[in-house]
């Protein structure tokens, strides 16, 4: 990242501190998560580490108060930027009855907000598509000017439900931005025998729409190609199909050895391409992040997880009763 980038693209200072603030909160939370995982304080954790970059940047690229998204389940950094807080995804981490994805009754990364317009998701991959198709549908017949963002793993692409809510959306010309988010890996599949098309993105020209791959490892790029998405779905113009490529830096969620299917020369090597690092880069090379504003922002992360992870851990489990709550009628 080189040159005056963000200004350019009508991002203050104070808007790319924030985006770096919550992407490093994300990364923080999902590390305090696998320690309590380890140490057998909550039971599952599927991972953001590699991806924060991209899916923050692609959050702020949307208006985050009237458009819709339907996050997948690496997606903490959506969720933070949409307005869950460390203490709701903690509270979804110890499955307690306040957790305001499912009140405790949905594994981690399931998730799901009304108030902040998320989508609930669900186990199946890539069923968020065609939903998220629905909001778009939803939005052009009331002529409301939203954008129904959803996400999804490479894997996933090849899932019926993707090619069925891709075709919809660009045959209705509706306000949707698919994002790929190429991490490399569908569980231990490389992508080399996933797919035989270079990009995840050619698929676009079959659905007539356009589609577009970015680094995700560069928080510019991606907010670049999002906002010009936006903007073209406000304006009528239909949906497209974004891949942003990183990599998954952590195995594919806290039951999975990744040293059977991928060695620790590769891992390390992409490690150095994060893009919470090259963020951070950038931000000092502008002068725009100081090193003691970044220390006082890790330490005031640490005190917010930390809070969020006592509170999580001594809130009360939804009692047994309430088990057919919402499953059949009172």
């Amino acid at each position: 990242m080189s040159g005056n980038r963000h200004q350019s693209l009508g991002l203050s200072n104070e808007d790319v501190i924030e985006m770096y603030r919550v992407m490093l909160l994300a990364r923080r939370i999902d590390e305090r998560m696998w320690l309590l995982n380890r140490s057998g304080k909550i039971p599952f954790v599927v991972s953001c580490q590699g991806q924060e970059a991209q899916q923050v940047a692609a959050s702020f690229a949307l208006n985050r108060s009237e458009d819709y998204a339907a996050p997948y389940y690496r997606d903490v950094g959506v969720v933070l930027s949409f307005g869950m807080t460390a203490k709701d995804l903690m509270l979804q981490a110890y499955a307690k009855a306040d957790d305001p994805n499912s009140g405790g009754r949905q594994m981690p990364g399931h998730f799901g907000q009304k108030k902040n317009r998320m989508l609930s998701g669900s186990s199946p991959v890539t069923t968020q598509v065609p939903h998220a198709v629905g909001i778009g549908l939803a939005a052009k017949m009331e002529n409301k000017s939203i954008v129904s963002f959803v996400t999804l793993g490479e894997g996933s692409s090849n899932q019926g439900d993707f090619h069925e809510g891709l075709n919809f959306a660009a045959v209705q010309k509706l306000p949707v931005i698919t994002m790929v988010e190429n991490n490399q890996y569908a569980i231990s599949v490389p992508l080399n025998k996933q797919v035989a098309c270079k990009n995840i993105s050619d698929r676009a020209i079959g659905y007539g729409m356009p589609g577009i791959t970015v680094d995700g490892n560069d928080p510019l790029a991606v907010y670049e190609a999002v906002k010009q998405a936006a903007d073209r779905a406000r304006n009528g113009e239909g949906p497209t199909l974004i891949e942003a490529v990183s990599y998954r830096l952590t195995p594919h969620s806290s039951d999975d050895d990744d040293r059977s299917y991928r060695n620790r020369e590769e891992v390390e090597e992409a490690k150095e391409k994060d893009g919470l690092l090259s963020f951070k880069t950038y931000l000092q090379e502008q002068q725009v992040l100081t090193d003691e504003r970044l220390e006082q922002m890790e330490q005031e992360i640490k005190e917010e997880i930390n809070q969020a992870t006592d509170y999580a851990e001594n809130a009360a489990y939804a009692s047994p009763e309430s088990i057919y709550d919402f499953v059949y009628g009172n």
